[in-house]
């Protein structure tokens, strides 16, 4: 089997999140619906409407639009279950004013509205939530109400969270070496890294996510996931955590913000180890059930069915909304305090802002990240779950608003998203504030 090397690349890149490079056109979102290209109908569909996994034109585009919509029918997957409980109610107040809020991209340039924004980023799915209440919700493209859409790395948040309040539960200790909970990697570069650095993505690699790389380690650590075809004669490791042992170090832990997928690989395998289950059943137990989600969501998982902490979370919009808005109110959600309170604020409270910005996020000046969270320290006390091709869940705690979207943007990375994304959300919530 032969493999294009660009579309390899465009393929782990819009998995993982490759460096940002300079953005060619693309066509817009009118012109790239998978509704209206007719991606996969018929029985079967045409060949030159069928998209496959096996010869990586599922990550293609305009292919991945339907793709990210329809992804558990390429990849393996656990049940994420949601319990045999009633469904929570999402109030709803609809707000036919939020199209119309303006804003002015980051940089500068003309202004835009909210509802061009969407377009614009290539929106599947939003929805906004103000004081508990649905305010605005929208479908496009391939994404429906009862669908499911891949989360990418939001899905990190989902462990970190698990991972924070294993810890308040005293099952984990974030000063304690990985190693205690994972003996396994005592020969790799995680031999000498704490839980919290791992959590906070300080540690020191051997390993980038550099795809325009062909020696980059991180095409083994893809294949070895799944997450692409393996080439003919490839001898490498077919599972994550055989991967992970792989690893060398390169300087010291600790030291500066380094966002690496792997570190993830490694909260989600300290979580099954420290919480004593499956990744899946964990996010059943404490999210899907007393959450009272609507839908089953689905993790993607390996060779040996490990659950793929990095980025395999499929759910509804819905059901993002639910667990963001519970993150939004302290913890607390259909009538039951589903994470303490304490660990929101521990999330929400942040990192050093020091390490953060040796990484030279010019689009997040201020930032930090903490147990696989973003987090602004802006004066709204926002924070973030984002995700590659514009995934996300944005926190406002002082607008009472949680907002959350599916996209499938063309570029992966959230330097092409951020400039339209992060005002239009600020926007949004000044208006709320403002026309409560």
């Amino acid at each position: 089997m032969t493999f294009v090397r660009g579309a390899l690349a465009g393929m782990a890149a819009l998995l993982l999140g490759g460096a940002a490079q300079a953005a060619p056109p693309f066509p817009d979102a009118q012109a790239t619906d998978p509704v209206a290209l007719g991606w996969m109908v018929g029985s079967p569909p045409p060949a030159e409407r069928t998209i496959r996994f096996e010869d990586g034109g599922f990550l293609k585009f305009p292919q991945l639009r339907w793709t990210f919509s329809h992804w558990r029918e390429l990849f393996p997957t656990a049940v994420v279950w949601r319990g045999p409980g009633p469904v929570s109610e999402l109030p709803r107040a609809p707000r036919e004013d939020l199209d119309a809020v303006s804003f002015t991209p980051l940089g500068g340039g003309a202004a835009m509205t909210w509802g061009q924004s969407l377009a614009a980023n290539y929106t599947d799915g939003i929805l906004v939530m103000h004081r508990g209440k649905v305010v605005y919700e929208r479908y496009f493209g391939a994404l429906k109400p009862e669908g499911t859409h891949i989360a990418h790395s939001v899905t990190k948040s989902f462990a970190g969270t698990i991972a924070a309040m294993l810890v308040a539960e005293g099952k984990l200790d974030p000063d304690a070496l990985v190693t205690r909970y994972i003996p396994e990697l005592a020969g790799s570069a995680f031999g000498d890294a704490t839980v919290r650095q791992v959590l906070d993505m300080t540690t020191g690699l051997e390993y980038s996510e550099v795809y325009t790389d062909p020696k980059s380690p991180a095409w083994d650590f893809v294949r070895a996931v799944g997450l692409l075809p393996r080439p003919p004669g490839y001898s490498g490791p077919t599972a994550s955590y055989d991967y992970l042992k792989t690893l060398k170090k390169a300087g010291e832990h600790g030291q500066a913000f380094s966002y690496k997928s792997v570190n993830t690989e490694v909260v989600g395998w300290l979580v099954q180890r420290a919480g004593g289950k499956p990744l899946a059943q964990q996010l059943s137990e404490r999210f899907w059930t007393p959450l009272g989600m609507e839908q089953d969501a689905y993790l993607q998982v390996d060779s040996v069915g490990s659950g793929y902490a990095a980025g395999g979370l499929n759910l509804s919009l819905r059901d993002l909304a639910r667990f963001c808005e519970m993150m939004r109110q302290n913890g607390r959600f259909n009538g039951r305090q589903v994470v303490p309170a304490a660990v929101v604020a521990e999330i929400s409270g942040g990192a050093k802002r020091e390490d953060f910005a040796k990484a030279g996020y010019a689009t997040l000046p201020g930032w930090s990240y903490h147990d696989q969270w973003w987090v602004s320290h802006n004066d709204h006390g926002a924070y973030m779950a984002r995700g590659v091709n514009g995934q996300a869940c944005y926190v406002d705690p002082k607008a009472e608003m949680a907002i959350v979207r599916f996209a499938s943007h063309p570029q992966s990375s959230n330097v092409y998203l951020d400039p339209l994304s992060l005002p239009a959300y600020h926007a949004i919530a000044q208006h709320l504030m403002r026309t409560p």
